[in-house]
């Protein structure tokens, strides 16, 4: 269907401007009406001039969607109208981008959608969890409690991602600056000391010769170098998009030396917290693994997941197929076990994702105060190494001149 944008004034005499799908000219103006506008203008809107402007747009963030779930969670308690709640929301949330999306959704409640399929219209800002959780909620008639659960569980989501993003970002920008100092060094630096070395007129050190070598063999395929690099990274990131590369991929990352660990609790702690607020939600258990494995953000997670979602339908336990899929220890199964036996899952396996945050804490801690000295030695030994090897040709011609 083509999209229209439209200006008109509601009831106040306030003017709204925004976009919307309709069959038609006809359609649209009638859709405009039905909201009790008054119609300013209407038109199609061009689809370059659409795109463009999508283009341009803010990305929604996270903590959009936090601050837009507990703000309509508390008006939505406080008994005012989804459609007026949206309406506020539409006007005062910061980030345009997200206030037209909601300005659409606000419309389409207007016009007859449930709130659940209002949103599910847009896929990029939310999630099937936020989607389901939300039906969940319709149904249940706790549409405030379950907006402000969601807000709870997107915080902690938000929080989880920002210490990964610590724990890895130093030793980034660490090792982005001991490549890029260690380059400097081999194009730059060294090509210096060879031209001073070859007025000697004497042999040089081994090392010195190894290291020239290899400075003249980068400067001379640099570009070569370089382009291999990118096809390299083209191809890798190519087949990591791949489902069977994805697979492997973070297959890989959960079995990794040092990072391993912390991906590894990540992905528990993200499985569990999901799991259990979608539980608590009144989403069904099939449902429920479904949705978990889709958002898990990791391949792997989402392979087992989905085999357990497959052996649960076929009669079986949760825990017994988590058991088989070796990526979850002992004690989650054991938990998942006890709380299957009780019928209180739902708090076991928020027990679980609570433990596993502060395991993250930890270990997030730990990380950094490993990898910060492994990176000054790297660096002291690469260039020291060099240092040494430029220094040691003068060391000779000292004591050939002393000598």
């Amino acid at each position: 269907m083509p999209n229209f944008k439209y200006t008109a004034k509601d009831n106040s005499g306030k003017a709204v401007t925004g976009f919307f799908e309709a069959a038609d000219y006809a359609s649209a103006v009638e859709m405009l009406r039905k909201q009790g506008l008054i119609i300013v203008s209407v038109g199609e809107a061009s689809k370059t001039k659409f795109s463009a402007m999508s283009f341009g747009k803010k990305k929604i963030k996270i903590d959009d969607l936090v601050i837009f779930s507990r703000q309509l969670a508390t008006m939505v308690d406080a008994g005012i109208p989804l459609v007026g709640a949206l309406d506020i929301l539409g006007d005062q949330i910061e980030n345009k981008t997200f206030g037209e999306i909601i300005s659409k959704i606000r419309n389409d409640v207007e016009t007859g959608s449930s709130f659940s399929d209002a949103i599910s219209k847009h896929k990029k800002v939310f999630s099937p969890l936020f989607v389901n959780m939300v039906k969940a909620g319709e149904s249940s008639g706790m549409l405030d409690e379950i907006l402000d659960r969601l807000a709870l569980y997107l915080e902690k989501t938000s929080s989880l991602q920002k210490k990964i993003t610590s724990a890895l970002i130093y030793p980034a920008v660490v090792s982005g600056m001991a490549v890029g100092i260690t380059l400097l060094l081999l194009l730059k630096v060294i090509p210096v000391f060879k031209n001073i070395f070859s007025g000697f007129g004497a042999d040089m050190p081994k090392p010195t010769a190894v290291l020239i070598a290899i400075s003249d063999t980068l400067q001379k395929y640099f570009p070569a170098v370089v382009i291999v690099i990118a096809i390299a990274v083209f191809l890798v990131t190519r087949y990591v998009k791949s489902e069977k590369g994805r697979l492997k991929y973070d297959s890989i990352l959960l079995k990794l030396p040092i990072f391993g660990v912390l991906f590894t609790k990540v992905a528990i702690s993200k499985f569990t917290r999901t799991l259990s607020t979608l539980i608590k939600s009144g989403v069904p258990i099939l449902n429920s693994l479904e949705i978990v494995g889709k958002t898990s953000g990791n391949k792997a997670v989402e392979h087992a997941v989905e085999t357990v979602r497959t052996n649960v339908l076929e009669g079986e336990s949760i825990a017994e197929p988590l058991a088989r899929s070796k990526i979850f220890p002992s004690m989650v199964v054991r938990m998942v076990s006890v709380g299957e036996q009780s019928g209180e899952l739902e708090k076991m396996l928020s027990k679980i994702a609570d433990f596993y945050d502060e395991q993250v804490d930890t270990t997030v801690s730990g990380l950094t105060s490993l990898i910060e000295p492994l990176i000054i030695a790297f660096l002291g030994v690469v260039i020291g190494t060099i240092v040494i090897c430029m220094f040691l040709p003068i060391f000779k011609l000292t004591q050939v001149v002393s000598g």
